[in-house]
């Protein structure tokens, strides 16, 4: 787990863009030696990008680690989780695809009855899996051994099957403009058939996906039925959930 210290690093992080060794020294009162092992930590943990005097935000093209991401926001995550899973009822069929917010999701709805719950997350499928009320089916087609995400044509097809009554999805980045983002094209593809084949989609994602950007387009914001988050939605976004008539659900504290 990270140190409330780091914590605060990364959140500056995102922020600015940019930490440097001395602001951090001064600002935690500590040694700059103690705040380059800080850094190097998370840097290890695919959280930053070590540069000459700091540390940088990584580019986006590539994703953070699903070890690291399961310690980012993670009480954000549980909470945005226990919102999304009140929002779905007993006895309905949904899906739920990869992604560390909708294992929290999985996780607070292993006390509903009834529930067909499909997905292509194996990490899903074992959170689920004991309870009693709730029937798993895991997707076919190619494991990714990052994070346990099953994804490729296979599982498109396996996903064309159904046509269920709700579907829960994450999002590595949220743009602006209202465009939905992810790394891998193959979870994309997964991605876009589940929101094809459900007839409610709901998107989960912590506000730190305001502030990252990622390669691969999923959908528009306006695409979705409803949004859980952690905070208010920034003012671009605000402004497009209102005129596309977007459900937004702010798990607080």
């Amino acid at each position: 787990m990270l140190s409330e210290r780091q914590m605060e690093i990364l959140n500056l992080a995102r922020a600015q863009r940019r930490v440097s060794v001395d602001e951090l020294a001064e600002k935690f009162s500590v040694t700059s030696q103690t705040i380059r092992r800080e850094l190097n930590d998370l840097c290890q943990r695919q959280m930053l990008q070590r540069v000459h005097g700091g540390a940088v935000m990584l580019s986006g093209i590539e994703n953070v680690s699903y070890d690291s991401r399961r310690v980012l926001a993670p009480d954000a995550k549980r909470r945005i989780g226990v919102k999304a899973a009140s929002l779905i009822p007993g006895n309905c069929a949904l899906f739920i695809n990869i992604g560390t917010t909708t294992e929290q999701v999985a996780h607070a709805l292993t006390n509903h009855v009834g529930l067909v719950a499909i997905t292509n997350n194996i990490n899903v499928a074992n959170i689920l899996r004991p309870a009693h009320g709730i029937e798993v089916i895991i997707a076919g087609g190619v494991v990714r051994r990052s994070d346990g995400g099953i994804v490729g044509e296979a599982t498109v097809d396996f996903i064309n099957q159904f046509k269920v009554d709700y579907a829960v999805i994450g999002a590595s980045a949220i743009d602006p403009d209202g465009t939905i983002l992810d790394y891998d094209y193959r979870e994309v593809w997964v991605s876009q058939a589940i929101m094809r084949n459900a007839r409610q989609v709901i998107l989960v994602a912590d506000a730190m996906k305001f502030r990252r950007s990622a390669p691969m387009r999923i959908a528009h914001f306006s695409q979705i039925n409803v949004f859980v988050t952690d905070e208010e939605l920034p003012q671009p976004l605000a402004r497009i959930a209102a005129e596309s008539g977007v459900q937004v659900e702010i798990a607080a504290d």
